[in-house]
């Protein structure tokens, strides 16, 4: 495979792209995506209680006849049906037709209650009773990573997170807060500058740098993302996009591509600030318009 495996801190190893579920939806072409996704080589399976797909995500995997040892599932605890840690990861395994996943990770730090060192605990039982692997969390900022290292007998191993150029520098204190923790940082979205936000800043160097190396600009942001030491989850229905996805692994940024790349992501970042800012100030404007029209029309004095 030429995405390399990456070492997390309770010695086990994490393959460092992994296929998600998140927007395929239920039913047998769930299933059908999966299977497609190992069959053209991706051994990390990514999914979720929320995303309501992991009974046919289990399905492909079973299809797949690959031993279990030769992949790696990651699921998630989303609090779904209002269900407990304990209640939900034996409904994770049931769907998923494993005895163990080997990454479980807390999907977001409000669903850690009654708070997070008490759920935490709860992670760590499962991890001391076989169910899981390795334990981890989604969507937590430096804050909730301090109120859990605080606490832990047990690290977390990784951290999922939103990553791509426009967010990379509100992002990165996350990033290097686990670094120096241990905490391997998972990114997710990382092509959203091209299939939601097309037409920004990141465009150019993306576009110059594919040229060059004759690749898909898609590829080069995965590429990009794996600079940056981070797990890539990405997805795609389409069979000849997973096998670029994969072939990106080979891609080789110089560090001026990547600070490029770094750089017009900032720029749009900005941009995008800046185009908040207006919207909110235009906003205002009209409500303070209207206010005036109304109270002119009741003959309210203002003043």
């Amino acid at each position: 495979m030429p995405w390399d495996l990456i070492k997390l801190n309770d010695g086990t190893s994490i393959p460092s792209v992994a296929f998600g579920t998140w927007t395929l939806g239920g039913g047998a072409q769930a299933t059908d995506y999966v299977d497609q996704a190992i069959s053209v080589g991706f051994s990390h399976i990514d999914t979720a209680q929320a995303y309501r797909n992991e009974e046919e995500a289990g399905k492909a995997i079973r299809e797949s006849g690959l031993p279990r040892k030769d992949l790696y599932i990651t699921t998630k605890f989303s609090g779904r049906d209002g269900l407990d840690i304990e209640t939900s990861i034996q409904n994770s395994l049931k769907y998923l037709g494993v005895d163990y996943v080997d990454l479980y990770l807390i999907h977001h730090p409000r669903l850690a209650t009654p708070d997070i060192p008490t759920a935490w605990a709860k992670m760590e039982k499962l991890k001391k009773d076989g169910l899981v692997k390795s334990i981890g969390v989604s969507n937590f900022g430096v804050a909730d990573l301090q109120i859990l290292l605080a606490s832990a007998k047990v690290k977390p191993v990784a951290n999922q997170i939103l990553l791509h150029p426009y967010v990379h520098a509100s992002q990165l204190p996350i990033i290097e807060f686990g670094k120096l923790h241990g905490v391997v940082s998972e990114a997710y979205s990382v092509l959203i500058p091209l299939t939601h936000q097309p037409g920004g800043p990141v465009d150019k160097p993306v576009g110059a740098i594919a040229a060059r190396l004759s690749v898909k600009p898609e590829q080069v942001l995965l590429a990009w993302a794996k600079s940056k030491g981070v797990v890539v989850v990405t997805s795609s229905t389409k069979k000849e996009r997973l096998e670029g996805y994969l072939a990106a692994g080979d891609i080789e940024l110089s560090v001026t591509d990547v600070a490029a790349i770094d750089a017009a992501g900032a720029a749009g970042a900005r941009q995008q600030t800046a185009r908040s800012f207006v919207t909110r100030l235009a906003m205002a404007s009209l409500i303070t318009a209207v206010w005036v029209g109304v109270c002119s029309y009741l003959d309210i004095s203002l003043f």
